[in-house]
C-alpha cells in the first residue's frame, strides 16, 4: 500500500476543511449571490460532523508539515525532493494552503458579520 505523501495530504486537509465548513459556507454564499429561500437552511445538515472534520483537517495538516519538515527524505538525483527550488515550493504552497484551511474554518465565526 502506497503512504500518502505531503500532497496528498495537503489535498485531504484541504476536502476537510471545505468538508468541516461547508455547512455555513454553502448558505452564505448563496446569500451573497442573493440566492435565498427556506431551502438553503437544509445545508446546515452536517454541523454535527464539523468538529469530526475539523479534527481530520489538523490530522491532515500536522501529517504534511511532518513529510515537509521533520522527516528527512533520501532522494536520488532528479526527483522532486533532491531540487531545493521543488522543496522551496513544496512549504510555500503548504502555507498558502494552510491559511486558506484556516479562513474555511473561520467562516462560521464571519458569517456572523453578514447576517
Amino acid at each position: 500500500m502506497k503512504q500518502l505523501g505531503g500532497k496528498s495530504a495537503l489535498v485531504a486537509g484541504m476536502l476537510a476543511a471545505i468538508a468541516a465548513s461547508v455547512c455555513c459556507v454553502g448558505p452564505l454564499v448563496l446569500f451573497v449571490l442573493g440566492i435565498g429561500g427556506a431551502w438553503a437552511s437544509n445545508m446546515t445538515a452536517l454541523e454535527p460532523y464539523r468538529p469530526i472534520f475539523i479534527c481530520l483537517t489538523l490530522l491532515f495538516l500536522g501529517w504534511a508539515f511532518r513529510k515537509l519538515y521533520l522527516v528527512s527524505q533520501i532522494c536520488t538525483p532528479g526527483t522532486p525532493c533532491a531540487d531545493p527550488r521543488k522543496v522551496k515550493q513544496q512549504r510555500i504552497i503548504f502555507w498558502v494552503v494552510t491559511a486558506l484551511i484556516f479562513g474555511l474554518l473561520a467562516v462560521p465565526r464571519l458569517a456572523l458579520l453578514f447576517y
